[in-house]
């Protein structure tokens, strides 16, 4: 069914981005907002626009019942949750598609599979996907986590079944501290999902972060479109990503792309997914599937030529995939600077009026943000406020376009992460592409005992 009436229901640039596409397909837009965001770009670009709330997140962006009633209001047919808020939230989809409204997402039944972490593992490793040793399942007992970490090996990792961003999550080098740092983990996961269950897995000791980007029809067709690196992390959460890895072979790249790829057939998986791993010493070990768009989509769509947002649309149409495996071509290197409101190196967020913009330009550079001149950061919502994406015919081309992009942007009026990354871009290990997933922890750990 073509969608003509498209509801947007997040903020900031993924709303933008999403708004744009729309657009270049004919579709109209409708933005909902708190009153927090009422000047926001895409508020201003969107052809209609529902406020839905006051700036709490809770009373505005995840209020359910006010963003289906925006939707009726709008004459929305269809709604995209972009990436975080309700993304994820299976009830959510569930309710988009019984007020006969389409949901551009998987289907429910997979986003609540792949949002349980124990029910995801099992599903991935029926799927045939390479999984991390550990607990088949849940742990219920101190007595049942002695004998699975005893079987793998410490260090073992004690993680929260439900959520993630590194709640209830504790690394436990030895049988002496499991008892407490299990506790310590199900308390945490209580407090943060209001969900104690948690599994036990081994604890990798260098890895990289590699995820794989894969699309289904919901039919049982479906393909990969490479794999991103998003192994600088402070936190878990992602700084700099690029794509393709440095580390990974095409001949790897080919067989966890099938790999990935079958599994999502096999599903009968629908729409825009993220296959996330370990890797460490050419292996590959599965962590978790977003069932969503990523942040860091546009460095796949850089190498591609893939629009990934019009996929996903498409797709909810009920449309075939616009690209088959074998028409898809990796071309080049793309790397993305996440851009943050926050001081660069302490990390405090730094919220307020944006006194003067200046986005980089030049061939093969992409700015995503909602920023201008005057607008103001909210303190509400996550401090990320524009993407930086260059790419380039070689790795070495694009670090040097980065590098000049990275000097002409310009954001005055709070602080951002930009000289952060203006001084990852001239250590060795990045440039070489040598760097795992605790790489920048110690590096800012060194600069503060410095």
């Amino acid at each position: 069914m073509p969608i003509t009436r498209l509801l947007i229901a997040n903020r900031g640039e993924i709303a933008l981005r999403i708004h744009r596409a729309a657009h270049e397909m004919g579709i109209e837009t409708v933005a909902v907002h708190s009153t927090a965001d009422a000047d926001a770009m895409h508020v201003r670009l969107a052809d209609h626009a529902v406020c839905i709330g006051p700036p709490a997140a809770s009373e505005s962006y995840l209020n359910v019942a006010a963003i289906i009633s925006a939707a009726e209001i709008s004459h929305a047919d269809a709604i995209h949750p972009g990436y975080g808020f309700l993304s994820e939230n299976a009830k959510f989809a569930e309710i988009v598609e019984t007020h006969d409204i389409v949901w551009v997402g998987p289907k429910p039944e997979h986003i609540r599979t792949m949002g349980d972490k124990v029910e995801a593992k099992r599903t991935a490793g029926a799927l045939g996907l390479p999984l991390v040793p550990g607990s088949d399942g849940a742990v219920e007992s101190f007595a049942e986590a002695r004998r699975v970490a005893a079987e793998i090996g410490y260090p073992v990792l004690v993680k929260a079944a439900s959520g993630g961003g590194g709640r209830g999550m504790k690394v436990v080098p030895d049988e002496d501290s499991l008892e407490s740092l299990m506790s310590q983990a199900k308390s945490e996961a209580k407090a943060a999902f209001g969900d104690d269950t948690v599994y036990i897995e081994k604890y990798l000791g260098n890895p990289r972060h590699i995820e794989f980007q894969v699309f289904g029809d919901g039919n049982g067709n479906a393909i990969h479109l490479g794999e991103r690196d998003c192994s600088l992390q402070r936190r878990h959460q992602k700084v700099l990503e690029e794509a393709p890895s440095p580390v990974i072979t095409p001949e790897e790249r080919e067989r966890m792309g099938g790999i990935v790829a079958k599994a999502m057939a096999e599903m009968g998986y629908r729409g825009a997914g993220t296959i996330e791993f370990l890797w460490e010493n050419g292996e590959f070990y599965f962590i978790e599937m977003n069932t969503r768009l990523q942040v860091e989509h546009p460095v796949t769509e850089a190498i591609t030529g893939v629009d990934l947002v019009r996929e996903q649309i498409r797709i909810a149409e009920g449309r075939p995939l616009s690209v088959s495996q074998e028409e898809l071509r990796f071309t080049g290197h793309a790397i993305e600077c996440r851009i943050n409101a926050e001081d660069p190196f302490n990390f405090a967020p730094s919220p307020g009026l944006v006194t003067s913009y200046h986005a980089a330009g030049g061939m093969h550079v992409r700015v995503d943000s909602g920023l201008y001149a005057g607008y103001r950061v909210p303190p509400y919502y996550d401090s990320m406020i524009a993407k930086l994406i260059v790419s380039g015919r070689t790795r070495e081309g694009c670090i040097m376009r980065l590098r000049r992009a990275l000097e002409e942007m310009v954001i005055e009026g709070v602080k951002t992460s930009i000289p952060l990354h203006k001084a990852l871009l001239t250590e060795p290990d990045i440039l070489n592409g040598d760097y795992s997933i605790k790489w920048l922890e110690e590096w800012l750990e060194g600069r503060d005992n410095s």
